[in-house]
């Protein structure tokens, strides 16, 4: 994963720039479990046609050598190579992706047809002198013994390949790269169909190379990979034949290391794919699970090297029209198992012409009450089932009965904790808050129920009395930070309704009240305590806003992680934990009191965000990070998200609980909670855009059966609405138990795995090194396609070492696995992201939804020339591959993670364009200039675009960002580090990287 590969030739693929520092970070979480996963050890090589080292002396993708680096400058940006000739001149055409029908299966004494191609070496002619020629390995393992060996080259392929699709012109601001293509097609046999053409077919260059010695270089699809002449062997193929794709690696010529052309690796360009669920279980967006098959025992589990386990966000936003169903059983109550407490669902069976029905998790037989019987027709269902939505829908809320009240319903309550210090009058933010609090009072949830309060706090605490007899708000000081009382506890949270005028007055004065502040300090703890005191009663959200490191009174931080030298030894964790235990036990009394915390954080300076983050992922909260923080750039941003944050829908004073049927349990559980039993999870207030991840574990003697049966999952999430109902949300799923592993890798949902992946990760790194983390994931991935490789060879009776093997549903698990491990919060060392930003990625990261989380790790980046000059609608699915070649020097390009836009200029950019979309400002500095509306239409188009993609996706603001082409060091940061696909910083790119995997698999395969 990383550092730089010593065994690896390197050639520029960078424009010249000046070198630049990337900022730093950290992070702090608890995982209720340990991480499974073994440190990495040296083995000794399989035998294969590619002798490498052990693991050990290879670096791993992410242990990166700080700062971006780009090529000596005596290299110029422009570096100019002849173009290919006409892919019609000479060599043949290569295959791509493509899917095949399984092959007949011939008897032992059948002669088996042959039309394909005679295997023989092609016309060739001698390549160009300016463009090395390549040799690529080809065929599948067996007929190769007798293929003579072409004459090979002196002299390497240019570097790895990122040739662009057919979709892309060419580009001229960076270097190059040749891809070398198949030398001739895939032989198919007499039974296959005609190829389908690859979504990034190879260039065609000036010669064709020799015969091969192998297989051409490139993915092919299940039975793609066919021996020439003849079927493949005869047997019980369990679920393998159809559903996997393989990547054929070739050598550099001259050499044993091994090559592929990148053009051929499987990108997610569609983005995330949401598996299809039937209208008995819930819709993914509420559970996805690692692998819809469950398997039968601990053995089998044990071979899928994968988390198993699902993702949760019960809360989900739903399309119109697909609102869950509200059920009321005030008349009967609502009907659960007797013994277990599930609750009915579309997955339980009435017997006994429906009189009795049999639970789908413990399988005990119950009575149905007299009010709730409907006799069965013919097929066992109930005459009723039209009219009842517990029966057919795998989502939906109970009103809860009186009986599970523990206490009346609260009330929304929104207190708001405030630092007034200089750099928070200075930067704006007091005034940007102030003015959005304001025009979201006739927006939060639960009017006329919602409550509201404020303090302030510097050097000292300010409360303030806003009873509406009050003709204006009354402020109170407390300065003895060291014994905190609070004057008139009764009148510092006043209804909203009854109090508009004071609470209206009170925030139009505030930006004023504190302007001439020159106080530097923040008693940030004793503040804390205060809010609680005041709290403690009745709950609810607070929302803490700080802007400096806390100095003075309890739980005082002091500045670390200066010190470069820790990183890298036993004591790096320690930077990304919290320092001081007073957070994390204010933490659990706000939970027990059911307060949730989100904390926003402004500073250019270190806030240690690790410690104050812990009051978030405890409370079930978020932490939102806006460094640097400069009203005139940022405003919109704060006003976005501070404003879904107080107007979406909320469910308070929550508990979460997961049920499973017989032999299945959850056991470790991973996001922002505090888990109140062994699997009750404390929410104070949840949301649609909180995700809760859990892994599941077997017990061994439990499952173990020959028939395929079901094992069900509900999700139960009892909660209060705004509106102040008790409801029960429940989402029930169903999977199937199989014995079968190659079931498991058919079923397998990559985004879930990642989710669970992510999280582990960043735990791993609050107990040990970044790099260890990195490994951990290198480690799962190359288990899991190794354990599959074998699986495959096993039933294909076939020796595959020039090929790598793996499942369809995992194509873009090795991707996502480099993209996570270059993540802010597991890339590099002390130099590649600020102990801030990190712990900042990593609290956001361990709460997201799979599809926010799956565009972070592989952002869009997609072209804007066709629709600003030639009118053309924008269209988000002409994603790029993620390589400095997507970019080109004549045009425009949009980079989209979900937070932040960057709009890259190419130093060709018509001066008129870059005028009419950023004003007559457009030569100054970049990382100053606004883009904002002005008056022309291609900067009302661009305006429009970029709003429909925030509508798209409001969970979060992206903040613009514009970049020239060739700017250093603001490029570099900005875009270039993002790039995951190409070497950045040391770090392995995406070909070295799977070559990297590959010769793991085949160690010890």
């Amino acid at each position: 994963m990383g550092t730089e590969n010593p065994n690896l030739q390197n050639y520029s693929i960078r424009p010249s720039g000046i070198p630049f520092a990337a900022p730093q970070s950290s992070t702090p979480f608890s995982s209720t479990g340990p991480v499974s996963g073994s440190a990495l050890r040296p083995a000794p090589p399989a035998s294969s046609q590619f002798p490498t080292p052990p693991f050990s002396s290879r670096p791993l993708a992410g242990s990166e050598v700080p700062t971006f680096r780009p090529p000596p400058s005596s290299i110029s940006n422009e570096l100019v190579r002849p173009h290919p000739p006409s892919s019609s001149s000479y060599g043949p055409p290569n295959t791509g992706f493509q899917r095949l029908p399984a092959p007949p299966v011939f008897s032992a004494g059948q002669p088996r047809p042959f039309t394909g191609q005679p295997i023989g070496p092609p016309q060739t002619r001698p390549p160009p002198a300016s463009q090395p020629p390549s040799v690529a390995l080809g065929s599948p393992s067996q007929n190769i013994t007798n293929a003579p060996l072409p004459a090979q080259p002196s002299s390497p392929p240019m570097g790895p390949s990122y040739a662009r699709g057919p979709f892309q012109p060419s580009f001229h601001g960076y270097a190059k790269t040749q891809s070398v293509s198949a030398p001739f097609p895939v032989q198919q046999g007499g039974y296959a169909p005609p190829a389908a053409p690859t979504p990034f077919p190879s260039q065609q260059r000036g010669y064709a190379p020799g015969p091969p010695i192998s297989t051409p270089t490139g993915i092919y699809h299940g039975n793609q990979i066919q021996q020439h002449g003849f079927a493949p062997p005869v047997g019980t193929q369990q679920g393998l034949p159809e559903d996997y794709s393989s990547l054929s690696l070739g050598s550099i010529p001259g050499s044993f290391d091994a090559w592929l052309d990148t053009v051929v690796l499987p990108r997610p360009l569609d983005g995330d794919v949401e598996p299809k669920t039937n209208a008995e279980n819930c819709s993914s967006r509420f559970i996805r699970l690692t692998t819809s098959a469950i398997p039968n025992s601990q053995s089998l589990a044990s071979r899928w090297h994968l988390p198993l386990g699902a993702v949760a966000c019960p809360l989900a936003e739903t399309p119109a029209g697909e609102e869950v169903p509200i059920v009321n059983f005030s008349t009967t109550g609502i009907i659960r198992c007797r013994r277990c407490r599930s609750y009915v669902n579309p997955h339980v069976t009435f017997t006994d012409n429906g009189r009795k029905w049999r639970c789908n998790i413990c399988s005990l037989l119950n009575d149905v009450p007299s009010e709730y019987f409907s006799n069965l027709d013919a097929s066992g269902k109930r005459f009723d089932l039209d009219q009842r939505p517990e029966l057919t829908k795998g989502s939906l809320d109970y009103i809860a009965p009186d009986e599970y009240n523990v206490r009346p319903p609260m009330s929304p309550l929104y207190f708001f904790l405030i630092d007034v210090s200089i750099s928070a009058v200075q930067s704006g933010m007091l005034e940007v808050v102030a003015q959005t609090i304001k025009s979201c009072l006739d927006n939060l949830p639960g009017y006329p129920r919602t409550q509201i309060g404020f303090i302030t706090y510097d050097s000292t605490i300010h409360f303030y009395n806003m009873k509406s007899s009050l003709m204006q708000p009354q402020m109170m000081v407390v300065s003895d930070l060291d014994d905190i009382f609070v004057p008139l506890p009764d009148d510092l949270l006043v209804n909203l309704s009854e109090s508009r005028s004071a609470v209206e007055t009170f925030l139009d004065s505030l930006p004023s009240m504190f302007q001439d502040n020159m106080n530097v300090e923040s008693a940030f703890g004793p503040a804390l305590n205060a809010a609680f005191m005041v709290m403690s009663q009745l709950g609810g959200k607070m929302l803490i806003f700080q802007n400096t490191l806390p100095s003075i009174g309890i739980g005082r931080l002091r500045l670390r992680g200066d010190d470069m030298r820790v990183y890298g030894t036993d004591k790096e964790h320690t930077l990304r934990v919290p320092e001081d235990p007073f957070y994390k036990q204010m933490a659990a009394d706000f939970t027990k009191n059911q307060i949730a915390v989100n904390v926003y954080a402004f500073s250019d300076k270190y806030t240690d965000i690790s410690s104050l983050g812990t009051l978030a992922k405890y409370t079930g909260g978020q932490v939102y990070y806006y460094p640097s923080f400069q009203a005139s750039i940022h405003k919109d941003k704060l006003r976005h998200e501070l404003t879904r944050d107080l107007t979406r829908e909320t469910a308070w004073e929550a508990v979460m609980r997961i049920r499973c049927g017989k032999g299945v349990r959850f056991t470790n559980y991973h996001g922002n909670f505090m888990l109140r039993s062994t699997d009750l999870l404390a929410l104070p207030a949840v949301d649609c855009d909180k995700t809760y991840a859990a892994q599941l574990s077997l017990e061994e003697t439990l499952l173990t059966t020959q028939t395929m049966i079901n094992s069900p999952l509900t999700i139960l999430l009892r909660y209060t609405s705004s509106s102040g109902e008790r409801r029960i949300r429940v989402h029930t799923a169903a999977a199937p138990v199989v014995a079968d592993l190659g079931e498991m890798y058919r079923l397998a949902d990559t985004g879930a795995i990642i989710s669970i992946l992510s999280r582990l990760a960043i735990e791993k790194t609050l107990s040990t090194k970044l790099e260890e983390a990195r490994k951990d994931i290198q480690l799962r991935i190359v288990k899991a396609l190794r354990e599959y490789k074998n699986l495959f060879a096993v039933q294909h009776h076939l020796r595959l070492s020039g090929r790598m093997i793996y499942p369809e549903s995992l194509k873009f698990l090795p991707l996502y696995g480099l993209a996570l491990c270059k993540s802010i919060p597991l890339r590099g060392g002390y130099s590649d992201a600020q102990l801030d930003e990190r712990s900042a990625a990593a609290y956001t990261m361990m709460a997201l939804p799979v599809k926010n989380l799956l565009k972070l790790l592989y952002p869009n980046l997609v072209h804007l020339d066709d629709c600003l000059l030639q009118n053309e609608k924008f269209d988000v699915s002409k994603r790029l591959p993620l390589t400095a070649e997507s970019l080109e020097t004549s045009g425009l390009s949009i980079f989209d993670d979900g937070f932040r836009f960057i709009i890259w200029f190419g130093r060709s950019v018509s001066p008129d364009i870059a005028r009419n979309l950023l004003g007559e400002d457009f030569a100054a500095d970049y990382s100053k200039v606004s883009l904002l509306q002005r008056d022309n239409e291609m900067s009302r188009k661009l305006m429009k675009i970029l709003d429909e993609i925030r509508e798209n996706d409001p969970s979060y603001y992206q903040q613009s960002h514009v970049v020239w082409q060739g700017e250093q060091p603001i490029e570099g940061f900005f875009l270039l580090a993002n790039l995951i696909e190409d070497l950045v910083g040391g770090a392995n790119g995406y070909g070295d990287w799977m070559l990297l995997l590959h010769r793991q698999i085949q160690q010890n395969a």
